[in-house]
C-alpha cells in the first residue's frame, strides 16, 4: 500500500494522457514540408436490390419500422407453419399412422372431500382444510361422502355412459411426496360408469380445420372417481413445500379409447369434454384454472396391415404401436402441440432403426420436443388391490333416471336448436360463439332477449321470423363490443332493456344509430328508462319525406361524380354504402333510415332492379 505523501503527489499530477518523450522529439524534428497530405478515403458503394432510401428522414424512419414489422410477421408465419406441420404436407404420415388415447382428470364441483368432511376450498390458506385421513394419520378411516357422487353421475350421463349398479374403490400403490398414504384411492376394477362415447361435429372444429370424416365418434372406456394428491410448492433450489388442502379432492378420470388419429381431433375432444362438464355443473373450473388436466397416450405404427397377434392392444383395439404417456397437459393448445412433438419424435426414432420405449414423458409450453420423466409403470407396478376399509357403492336406477331427466341442455342440442329452429336461425359461427362465451351466460342472455321479443311481436309473423338473427347480432356485436375490455355482467344491460331497444328499431320508432346511443347510455349506468331517455333527448324517429330523401341523395351524388362513376360504370356497388352513411350523418338525428336511403340512392343511380336481372 502506498504511503500517504506518495498518494498526495500522485493525486496532484495532471490527469492527461501520457506521451513518450522520444516520440515527441521525433515529431518535433520532422519537417512539415516532407509530410504527405492525408490520403482521401474513397467512398465505397454497396450494390443492393432494394431501392435507395428517400432523402426525407421521416418517411425513411417509417420505412424502417414497416420493414421491421413485415420481417417479424414473416418470422411468426414461418414459426407457425413449422409448429402446425399439416398432415397433408408431411410425406412421412403417408407411411405412419398416429394413435392417441386421452385420460382427463377433472375436479368435481363438491363442497366436501371424497373421503372426509373437510372442505374443498382451493383458495384457503395452506393446510387449513385437512382431516386426519388426508395426512394418513395412523388409525384414521376413510368415510365416503355420498354427495360427491352426484356431479360425477351427471358427467357420466352427459358422456353417454352406462351407469354401473355397483362400483368399488381400489388402492393404487406408489411412493411420492404428494401421497402421504403411499397409495391413491381410485376405481380401477369396478368403475361407476362404462362404455360411453362423444361425437365431434363440424361446429366443434375451427373453420379451417374441419376433418373430412366428421362427425367423429370416440369411445369412452370408463369414467371413475378418485382422490387428488397434495399440491407441491417449489422453493428453489432444494425445498419443496406440501399443501394438503388438495388431498382427497374428488376427481373424475375420463378414459377414452385409442381411436384418435389426428392432433387437432384430440385437442377438440378435450375442449368439448371440458365444455360438457361445465354445462352439467359437474366441474366449475377448467384447464385455465387448474381444475382439469389431460394425459395423452401416443403411439405410431406403419399403415400396412399388422399381422394377427402382433403389436399392442388396448380394450379391443389391436395392432397398436408402443405407447408413451405425456402427463399433466394444462391447455388445449398444449394437448395438440405435445402430440405433434411426440409423434414426430417416435417417427424419427423408428425410421432411424430405434425402438420406442414405454415411458412417461413431459412437455412444457413452447417446447419442440417431449422429455423423458421416468419409465412407464404398469398394472403390476401399481399393485392394485381392493380397499378393505371402503364398502362398495350401490347406485339406484331411480337416482340415475332422475339425474338423466334433469340434465341441462347439452352443447350439441343447443347448436341444433340455435341453427335449425325457426325461432332463432343463427349461423353456425354465431351459435358457436354464444355457446363458448362466458360459460353459457351470454347464451342465456340471448335466449331471454328473444323471449321478450317473441312476446312483443306475437301478432307479427314477419317480424317473428327474423328476431332471432337480429337479437343475435345485438348481443354478439353491439353489446359484445361494449364488453370488449370488461368482464361480462348481464345486469349491466338487462335482457328486457336490450329487447326494448331492439323492439323500437324493428317498429321503426328509432334509427339503428339512435339505438346504439341508447345502448351505450344504459351500459354506462344511465338509470332512466329507455322511453324517458328518448323523450328527454328528443331521439324519436322523424322520417323524411320521399322528396327530402331524393334531394339529400341528389346533393351527395352531385358532389361526388368520381364515386358515382365507380358505382355505375365499374360496378362497385359497395360504395353505395358510403353515400348511405353520409346521408345519415347529414340528416338530423333520427330522420334517415339506412334501408330507405339505400333504396333511393339505387333508384337515382339507375341500379334499382339491376341486381335481380
Amino acid at each position: 500500500m502506498l504511503a500517504h505523501p506518495v498518494r498526495k503527489v500522485l493525486g496532484a499530477l495532471p490527469k492527461r494522457p501520457y506521451i513518450c518523450p522520444s516520440c515527441l522529439r521525433r515529431a518535433r524534428d520532422a519537417s512539415l514540408a516532407s509530410s504527405r497530405p492525408p490520403t482521401r478515403i474513397l467512398g465505397r458503394n454497396l450494390q443492393t436490390d432494394t431501392a435507395a432510401p428517400p432523402n426525407n428522414d421521416a418517411p425513411f424512419r417509417k420505412a424502417l419500422k414497416d420493414a421491421a414489422k413485415q420481417r417479424r410477421k414473416e418470422e411468426r408465419d414461418a414459426t407457425a407453419s413449422l409448429n402446425r406441420k399439416d398432415d397433408n404436407n408431411d410425406p412421412r404420415l403417408e407411411k405412419w399412422e398416429l394413435t392417441v388415447g386421452i385420460e382427463i382428470h377433472a375436479e368435481l364441483n363438491t363442497a366436501r372431500k371424497l373421503f372426509s368432511r373437510a372442505a374443498t376450498s382451493s383458495s384457503a390458506p395452506a393446510n387449513s382444510h385437512v382431516s386426519l385421513f388426508d395426512v394418513a394419520f395412523p388409525g384414521s378411516q376413510p368415510h365416503f361422502q355420498r354427495e360427491t357422487l352426484v356431479p360425477a353421475l351427471r358427467a357420466a350421463l352427459a358422456l353417454n355412459c352406462d351407469i354401473q349398479p355397483r362400483s368399488s374403490f381400489d388402492r393404487k400403490h406408489y411412493f411420492y411426496q404428494d401421497q402421504p398414504a403411499g397409495y391413491q384411492l381410485t376405481q380401477y376394477y369396478e368403475p361407476f360408469a362404462k362404455d360411453g362415447h362423444i361425437t365431434l361435429y363440424p361446429h366443434d372444429f375451427p373453420a379451417a380445420a374441419v376433418p373430412d370424416d366428421v362427425p367423429i365418434t370416440i369411445g369412452i372406456k370408463q369414467v371413475q372417481m378418485e382422490q387428488d394428491t397434495a399440491k407441491t410448492v417449489q422453493q428453489p433450489p432444494h425445498t419443496n413445500l406440501l399443501d394438503f388442502n388438495r388431498v382427497s379432492h374428488p376427481l373424475v378420470e375420463i378414459i377414452t379409447l385409442p381411436q384418435i388419429h389426428d392432433p387437432t381431433v384430440a385437442a377438440v375432444c378435450v375442449r368439448k369434454i371440458q365444455g360438457i362438464l361445465r354445462s352439467v355443473n359437474a366441474c366449475i373450473t377448467g384447464m385455465e384454472m387448474g381444475g382439469l388436466r389431460a394425459d395423452v397416450n401416443v403411439s405410431v405404427r406403419e399403415r400396412a396391415t399388422v399381422p394377427a397377434g402382433e403389436g399392442h392392444s388396448y380394450h379391443g383395439v389391436t395392432g397398436l404401436g408402443q405407447r408413451t404417456e405425456i402427463k399433466n397437459l394444462a391447455s388445449v393448445k398444449a394437448v395438440e402441440d405435445a402430440i405433434v412433438a411426440e409423434r414426430d419424435r417416435q417417427i424419427d426414432l423408428l425410421e432411424s432403426g430405434g425402438a420406442v420405449e414405454g415411458e412417461t414423458r413431459g412437455w412444457t409450453l413452447g417446447s419442440k420436443s417431449t422429455k423423458r420423466l421416468r419409465g412407464k409403470e404398469g398394472e403390476i407396478d401399481y399393485r392394485y388391490m381392493p380397499d378393505p376399509d371402503i364398502a362398495p357403492v350401490f347406485i339406484g336406477k331411480d337416482l340415475v333416471e332422475h339425474l338423466r331427466a334433469t340434465l341441462p341442455t347439452l352443447s350439441d342440442d343447443s347448436m341444433t336448436k340455435l341453427t335449425e329452429a325457426q325461432d332463432y336461425g343463427l349461423t353456425v359461427k354465431d351459435a358457436s360463439t354464444l355457446l363458448v362465451l362466458d360459460d353459457g351466460d351470454r347464451l342465456d342472455h340471448y335466449l331471454d332477449v328473444v323471449e321478450h321479443l317473441r312476446v312483443d311481436f306475437a301478432q307479427d309473423p314477419e317480424a317473428l321470423a327474423r328476431i332471432g338473427k337480429v337479437a343475435g347480432n345485438w348481443v354478439l356485436m353491439e353489446l359484445g363490443g361494449l364488453f370488449k375490455d370488461t368482464p361480462w355482467f348481464s345486469d349491466r344491460v338487462t335482457s328486457g332493456c336490450l329487447a326494448s331497444i331492439i323492439s323500437l328499431v324493428l317498429h321503426k320508432r328509432i334509427t339503428g344509430r339512435t339505438a346504439k346511443t341508447l345502448l351505450a347510455l344504459k351500459f354506462d349506468g344511465d338509470t332512466r328508462t329507455v322511453g324517458r331517455i328518448i323523450d328527454d333527448e328528443d331521439l324519436s324517429l322523424r322520417p323524411l319525406t320521399l322528396d327530402q330523401y331524393k334531394a339529400l341523395a341528389q346533393q351527395l351524388i352531385d358532389e361526388k361524380p368520381d364515386l358515382v362513376k365507380d358505382i355505375v360504370e365499374k360496378g362497385q356497388r359497395k360504395k353505395v354504402k358510403w353515400f348511405v352513411g353520409q346521408m345519415m350523418a347529414r340528416g338530423s338525428e333520427g330522420s334517415v333510415e339506412p334501408e330507405m336511403a339505400e333504396r333511393v340512392l339505387e333508384e337515382l343511380l339507375g341500379l334499382w332492379g339491376s341486381e335481380e336481372e
